[in-house]
Formats: C-alpha cells, sequence, structure tokens
C-alpha cells in the first residue's frame, strides 16, 4: 500500500508550482529566460503574494529558479545542479539498505562502457586533467589526510572519463556511483598497508587506461575499466570499506561551490 503521506492534499502553492513548470513547458522556455514578475504572476495565476512566493521559494529550492531582488530583479530559470539532484538522491537513499557491493556490482556493469565511449572524444584537455590526476595519486602519502585526498582524486580521474562521453544518461549513472563512493563509502586507515596497496593499483589501472585512450583502443579501455573494478573492489573490502548513511547536506554544497579545491576533500565521515 501506498505511505499514506505521498496521498496528502496538495497545497496552493504546490499547486501553482506544477502550473508554473506546465507554463514554462508550454512555451520551451530555456535555462536564462525570465519569469513574469511576482505580480504577473499572481494575475496570471490567480493567487495572492504569498502564494505566489511560496511557489517560487519552492521552485528555487528545487533548483529550477533563481531569485533575486530589486527593481531588475524576479526570477530566472536555470538547470538543476548536478550536485542538488544527487543530494535529493542521497536524502532518497538515507533509509534504505545499500552495501559496497551493490555500488560495485552496478559500477562493473556501467563504468566500461563509459569509458569505451568517452574515448572518441578526449581532447587533449581531457587527456592533461587524467595526467594530472595520476600524479596527484602517485606519491606515497605522507598522512592518512593526503591518503583520503588521493582516494577523492582517483574519483576525478573517473569524473573526467565519464564528463568525455556525450551519454547523457550512461555520464549521470557513472556521475550517481562516485557520488556514492565519495559521500558514503567510508574506510578504514587509508595510511595503513592496504590503503597504500589500493592507491598503488588505482595509479596503475589510471596509467593504463590512459595509454590505451591516448592509442584510441576503445576495446581495450573497456577490458581494462573492467579489470580495475574488480580490483579496487577487492582492495575496497580489504580496507573495511562500508556504506555509512549520511545526508548531504546545503551547507556541503555551498563549501563546494566556494571552494572547487574541497570537492577532493569531501568524504563521509
Amino acid at each position: 500500500m501506498a505511505n499514506s503521506r505521498s496521498l496528502r492534499a496538495p497545497k496552493r502553492g504546490d499547486l501553482v508550482v506544477e502550473q508554473i513548470k506546465r507554463w514554462i513547458a508550454e512555451r520551451r522556455l530555456a535555462p536564462g529566460d525570465k519569469l513574469p514578475k511576482e505580480e504577473e504572476l499572481q494575475e496570471l495565476f490567480g493567487v495572492s503574494k504569498g502564494t505566489a512566493r511560496e511557489a517560487l521559494k519552492s521552485l528555487e529550492v528545487q533548483g529550477l529558479v533563481t531569485v533575486t531582488t530589486g527593481p531588475a530583479g524576479g526570477a530566472t530559470i536555470g538547470e538543476v545542479p548536478l550536485d542538488r539532484a544527487l543530494q535529493l538522491l542521497q536524502n532518497y537513499l538515507f533509509f534504505r539498505e545499500l552495501d559496497v557491493a551493490q555500488i560495485y556490482a552496478v559500477r562493473r556493469l556501467l563504468e566500461p562502457e563509459l569509458a569505451a565511449g568517452a574515448v572518441p572524444h578526449l581532447t587533449d584537455e581531457h587527456f592533461a586533467a587524467l595526467e594530472r590526476s595520476i600524479e596527484t595519486c602517485a606519491p606515497h602519502p605522507a598522512s592518512a589526510a593526503e591518503a583520503l585526498l588521493q582516494r577523492q582524486e582517483d574519483l576525478h580521474f573517473h569524473d573526467t572519463l565519464a564528463a568525455a562521453n556525450p551519454n547523457m544518461l550512461l555520464r549521470l549513472m557513472c556521475q550517481i556511483i562516485n557520488h556514492l563512493l565519495r559521500f558514503s563509502v567510508t574506510m578504514g586507515d587509508q595510511n595503513s598497508a592496504a590503503g597504500h596497496k589500493l592507491g598503488e593499483t588505482n595509479v596503475a589501472a589510471h596509467r593504463r587506461l590512459l595509454a590505451a585512450a591516448r592509442r584510441g583502443d576503445a576495446r581495450q579501455v573497456r577490458k581494462l575499466m573492467a579489470e580495475h573494478i574488480d580490483e579496487a573492489e577487492r582492495h575496497v573490502h580489504q580496507v573495511a570499506g562500508a556504506v555509512q548513511r549520511r545526508f548531504v547536506l546545503d551547507s556541503d554544497l555551498w563549501a563546494r561551490v566556494a571552494h572547487p579545491s574541497s570537492k577532493k576533500k569531501e568524504q563521509a565521515k
């Protein structure tokens, strides 16, 4: 039976949000386009000032509009940020059972195809980013904090491959996996012998992947990525990798926007 909380009667503001979404879709508005002023929205949808503001606030929370104040202010349509979408996914998963094996089972299915599909689209900029990622992870970490940063940079290597793949849906699915590994999977002492082994094998695998990608050998990249995922999962289990339930807070997202380098430092505590 459906949860009774999902069957509540919608509030007036919720109905206006739906009307505004239909209005945007019917007019095929795009990011950067302006919504009518607040007073116009009241007249257009026959609602009070408070209801119009409630609807705009809901759209802003969803990431669909940005609201500014002042004479030239108003609501501007925007694309929903990936971080916001991933935050909502994290909220969905919070009360559900998820483990490392499930994450890697999906990763094993998707990421070899993602990497192979990215090969024809890799640019000099992508190759430079992949090379920098390997160079960052290659030195022996001097501390647990540095080892953690390197594990985050390991994921950045995979993010870079995802960015090059033109299949938007496949790219999103793999970004979801990277997000879960970044925010939800905790590990034991990453500066231990097992942690060092994880880092070393990741670097070696990434070097092989980069070499094959530079040759334009998508078939080999697919094979190497499958082997890399299998090897990485074994080492994650050896360092006691486990999924920890965690909310991604707005403050986490603000920190990532204010300090882009902090994206490499994020990890479930």
